[in-house]
């Protein structure tokens, strides 16, 4: 049951969370942020201070289920909110929006039975696009579908990404989602690497801009009962990886710097601090042979890293929001039968605890993907980690709650989700931003398609294309063909997460080639490539009479940008590389380095 409002003589109105009848401090809402969280803090008991420093994974079960554990460990909704204290939830999929909004209204029902009632936040990974990576992103489910933000930077619009800015925070608020683990504000800057989808670009500036208008457009001017906190990722720059490989794995753990790039790479770090990110993630990587003013970086995860976090984040940089963790770092796993080891880069010597101690130390305030509690107390109990460190993370944790309202209401209208999530102002600015977004790199006069071209599609579902062309089932009756392709890459699956995370070369499939080669002796061929990477396109340069690149759009978002009827105006983002000997002389610090690329940054034609 939800604790009822009380009202105060003067007639105040208030929730009585701790249950004791009187108007505490830290249950005025005429009091600020600041001044509530200490009074709190001061209430609270070692085990609840503990609990606010963890934001781990919960499973979207039936509302008011608390007692089923989810897939990742023995632990139930219970077990996290009522018995180790844990209050910041990042969420996976669930079936609808207004199951969701159900089941956060329940669960901030169970917070309610914690000793002082601290209500939960919901964070999310982004999930307004086409990808789907259940431990990065997420594709669109209810709410409207947009482009993903290499396709914001591409149609080179700031307020186009304020557009989808306002619209991600009012679909999130409407659900119980007031946390964003984005934006992306690495540099793509290694054609590989299998996050820049949810990057805005290569370049530090259009990057730093397009991060600074996100973390605007969500947040607001200050946080209040209407914002989504932001989580600015991953510090200091996640671009640079050796060999293009993703921190995730193993094989990935390293970040290099061949090309003297590093402080390009903080730009749009120092811009979402200027915009007042309310927190910034460090990325799993270690850096190899870096030295900063003379500093030799510890070649640790940049979690794990005291001049990274504390030195250069916090006193350089002048930070003083929170500092979440990357998802595991301390604890191994097996997910679904596969293993997934702690991203603990550098110090896999160290033992549990001591690899906690550690990011404390760094400066670290939440332990992302973690429940380990237990460790903590340990810690604590043995004065290797002080009660007054611990009050200063728990500090910083609970004024963001107090700032976006949650102790004084955090519960949803679920009478209301169906009207502001996926709504048709929603759904229509998301699929014009997908048709703008597609990049014409090459035509041969076949561009704009009529209404009476007849074309022959694979990889298109002909049921949505509409009126806006005739299709076809067999090439001797089409005037072209449209071919739609997915950047290449290469098939993996020793670790979890390992089949969804693209990586390896970016060369296609002989196979592939030759299919589209085929259809182009019978007739010209469109080839449109959805770019979650970089791809090397070069040879289908002679072969098809035009090439189009796309960052996220429906069949019937291209053709809507093919036929003119919404123009395409994208530009790349990203350079598209000739060859992968290319890529691999390159530097993966430093952004467009690939030697004569087939299509460079900012290439894009127009049909008009």
């Amino acid at each position: 049951m939800r604790r009822s409002i009380s009202t105060t003589e003067d007639g105040v109105q208030y929730r009585d969370l701790n249950g004791n009848g009187v108007l505490d401090p830290y249950e005025d809402p005429r009091i600020d942020a600041e001044t509530r969280a200490k009074d709190l803090l001061g209430r609270l008991s070692i085990e609840e201070k503990v609990g606010l420093l963890f934001n781990t994974v919960m499973h979207v079960s039936d509302p008011g289920d608390h007692d089923t554990a989810g897939p990742f460990g023995p632990e139930s909704p219970r077990d996290f909110v009522v018995g180790q204290f844990i209050n910041h939830f990042n969420i996976g999929r669930f079936p609808s929006a207004e199951h969701m909004a159900r089941w956060q209204n329940a669960m901030q029902e169970l917070a309610e039975q914690a000793p002082h009632g601290i209500p939960i936040t919901f964070a999310t990974d982004p999930r307004h696009g086409f990808a789907q990576n259940d431990g990065m992103v997420f594709s669109t489910g209810s709410f409207s579908q947009w482009p993903e933000p290499l396709g914001l930077a591409a149609i080179g619009d700031p307020s186009v990404v304020s557009d989808f800015a306002e619209t991600a925070r009012s679909e999130y608020v409407a659900v119980g989602l007031r946390a964003a683990i984005h934006p992306q504000i690495d540099l793509a800057s290694d054609p590989r690497w299998a996050r820049q989808l949810q990057s805005f670009s290569s370049d530090p500036d259009v990057t730093s801009l397009y991060g600074s208008l996100l973390i605007s457009g969500l947040q607001g001017e200050t946080l209040s009962s209407t914002s989504v906190a932001c989580t600015a990722k991953h510090f200091p720059g996640g671009g640079a990886q050796e060999n293009g490989e993703d921190p995730h794995f193993p094989q990935g753990k390293a970040q290099i710097y061949p090309g003297g790039n590093f402080h390009e790479h903080l730009a749009p770090f120092r811009a979402a601090i200027a915009a007042g990110t309310s927190a910034i993630m460090p990325y799993y990587s270690l850096a190899k042979d870096l030295v900063i003013d003379g500093v030799a970086v510890d070649e640790v995860g940049f979690a794990y890293s005291k001049y990274l976090i504390t030195t250069l984040l916090r006193e350089e940089l002048g930070f003083d929001g929170v500092v979440l963790t990357d998802w595991q770092l301390v604890t191994d796993l097996e997910a679904f039968g596969l293993p997934f080891p702690a991203k603990a880069w550098g110090v896999e010597h160290l033992s549990r605890i001591e690899r906690v101690e550690k990011l404390f130390d760094a400066g670290s305030d939440q332990l992302g993907g973690e429940s380990c509690t237990d460790l903590v107390l340990e810690l604590l109990t043995s004065g290797r980690l002080s009660e007054e460190r611990l009050d200063a993370s728990a500090l910083r944790v609970l004024q963001v709650k107090f700032e976006l309202g949650l102790f004084d209401n955090p519960y949803v209208d679920e009478n209301e989700v169906a009207v502001i999530v996926g709504s048709e102002p929603f759904r229509t600015a998301g699929h014009r931003a997908q048709a703008e977004s597609v990049t014409v790199l090459k035509n041969h006069g076949v561009l704009p398609l009529r209404a009476d071209t007849r074309v022959y599609v694979e990889g298109v579902n002909a049921t949505v294309v509409g009126d806006r062309v005739v299709i076809v089932d067999d090439k001797k009756d089409a005037d072209v063909a449209l071919i739609r392709i997915t950047a290449p890459f290469e098939p993996r699956n020793e670790y979890f997460l390992d089949a969804m995370t693209h990586q390896g070369s970016l060369d296609f499939p002989d196979e592939e080639i030759a299919r589209v080669q085929a259809i182009a002796a019978e007739l010209p061929v469109i080839l449109d490539v959805y770019l979650e990477r970089a791809a090397i396109l070069t040879p289908f340069e002679d072969i098809a009479a035009a090439i189009t690149a796309n960052f996220g759009a429906s069949d019937a978002a291209l053709l809507d940008a093919l036929t003119g009827a919404i123009p395409p105006r994208g530009r790349l983002p990203i350079e598209l590389p000739r060859s992968m000997s290319a890529v691999e002389a390159s530097h993966p610090d430093v952004p467009n380095n690939t030697e004569d690329p087939l299509y460079p940054y900012g290439a894009g034609l127009s049909l008009t």
